[in-house]
């Protein structure tokens, strides 16, 4: 009677998040919450300004030209946006990038509230925001580590990953209401009172200052780190996996016009919240991702996955069947998401994390920043919703090569990688100095 009686709580706590994390670092549910809020208002301005654009344009391919004037500062500020996160305080260089996004949400704001809005405000925000999020994601991503236990990693990722998926489904959804009837105005303001408030949260949280070992800004830095992917050919996996499935199955720049040719306007911030929802829907029984080993492959299969219901998407005419399809693909991305987390967090030393995770940033980044080009031009070409269905068969199909490939990625096991049981026992070792500390 006992047995059966406590079963349930123990199979619902199997699936349920793993609250570790949370409960062990008071730095971990500061920086968390944070996000939560910034990234609420984020996704605010991600529905309202392609739907500014298309309403001043009336072009899809101006629409998903916001990837291309994305793509530079990526590019760029990316890659030295880790060797910074390298060598300067970690929790310095998030708040001040923090602040900088707010004031970028403040003239998107008094352009809004203009007679006559301008359209090219809307780019350079767009530039220079690409720039502010490519130097602090680095620097996050490598703060994560310092402030979590290095077997809670997986946890953590889940968790992180639940933080961004909750502003995704909460706040298109509120952005398709709040654009419809208040107006765009609203969205954006909204948006900057979110940053205040995420930059009050992150002034408690603990100096994070560079390794000793680290080394200083510079291009011989960054080729460091370059050099480092290139020798873990596992990781260079992760990265070309997500590469191809954003870049080729990435479908947010035509989704205004899809709710167009559906006939279902009123479903667009729904849209824009499905691939989050699906995200969010992992996240919340992600228990399982804790029992899990063979990271790599679980990674190229929900790659795939993704790929095939973006297809879905494109190929089905009902809205619903839409939105559930763009649903299983966010949940499929999450999938994908967590485990190439627990890889880059569970074996890339300390010294080398920012610029690891500049590499990273490219790789989820610039997939779906040129993807949002080539599904705006692929619209205008062939037509909406064949742009959204090839998309998704050319994903699965780059990724099924890519597995060929890269055989190390396949047979990637945290237990027995030896870069996962270095850093395991360095930080095992590194544990009773630092609580001494």
């Amino acid at each position: 009677m006992t047995d059966d009686a406590s079963a349930p709580p123990s199979r619902l706590r199997a699936i349920l998040p793993d609250l570790a994390p949370w409960q062990a670092s008071a730095d971990f549910r500061r920086l968390w919450v944070s996000g939560l809020i910034s990234n609420f208002g984020s996704f605010l301005t991600l529905v309202a300004l392609p739907v500014q654009l298309k309403e001043l344009t009336g072009s899809a391919a101006a629409v998903g030209a916001i990837g291309a004037v994305e793509l530079l500062p990526l590019l760029v500020f990316g890659l030295y946006g880790g060797a910074l996160a390298d060598a300067l305080d970690k929790r310095k260089l998030i708040i001040r990038t923090e602040v900088g996004q707010g004031l970028l949400s403040a003239v998107l704001l008094l352009n809004a509230l203009l007679p006559s809005p301008a359209v090219w405000p809307l780019y350079v925000v767009a530039a220079l925001s690409s720039a502010l999020v490519s130097v602090q994601r680095p620097a996050t991503d490598s703060l994560w580590p310092r402030i979590v236990a290095h077997e809670h990693m997986p946890a953590a990722t889940a968790l992180n990953s639940l933080r961004w998926t909750v502003g995704g489904v909460a706040g298109p959804a509120l952005a398709g209401v709040v654009v419809a009837y208040a107006g765009l105005g609203w969205a954006y303001g909204a948006d900057l009172m979110t940053f205040v408030v995420s930059v009050a949260l992150m002034v408690p949280i603990a100096a994070s200052p560079a390794s000793h070992e680290a080394a200083k800004p510079s291009l011989r830095a960054i080729a460091e780190g370059a050099r480092y992917a290139w020798s873990r050919k596992e990781l260079l996996g992760t990265y070309a996996v997500d590469l191809a499935a954003m870049f080729l199955a990435m479908p947010l720049a035509v989704l205004p016009f899809l709710a167009d040719e559906l006939h279902a306007n009123w479903s667009l911030g729904l849209m824009y919240a499905a691939l989050p929802l699906g995200s969010m829907l992992v996240s919340l029984t992600s228990g399982w991702t804790s029992r899990v080993h063979r990271h790599g492959r679980t990674v190229v299969l929900a790659a795939a996955l993704w790929g095939l219901a973006i297809a879905g998407a494109g190929v089905v005419g009902n809205v619903w069947l839409v939105l559930l399809f763009l649903t299983v693909a966010g949940g499929c991305d999450m999938v994908s998401g967590i485990f190439r987390g627990a890889m880059w967090n569970q074996t890339i030393p300390d010294e080398l994390r920012g610029r690891l995770a500049g590499i990273e940033l490219l790789s989820y980044s610039v997939g779906p920043t040129v993807g949002q080009v080539r599904s705006g031009g692929f619209a205008a070409w062939w037509g909406v919703r064949a742009s959204v269905w090839s998309g998704g068969l050319l994903c699965a199909g780059a990724v099924g090569l890519l597995a060929l490939c890269l055989p190390k990625l396949m047979t990637y096991d945290v237990r027995t990688n030896e870069h996962a049981v270095r850093l395991r026992d360095h930080r095992t070792a590194a544990a009773p100095a630092q609580a001494q500390a």
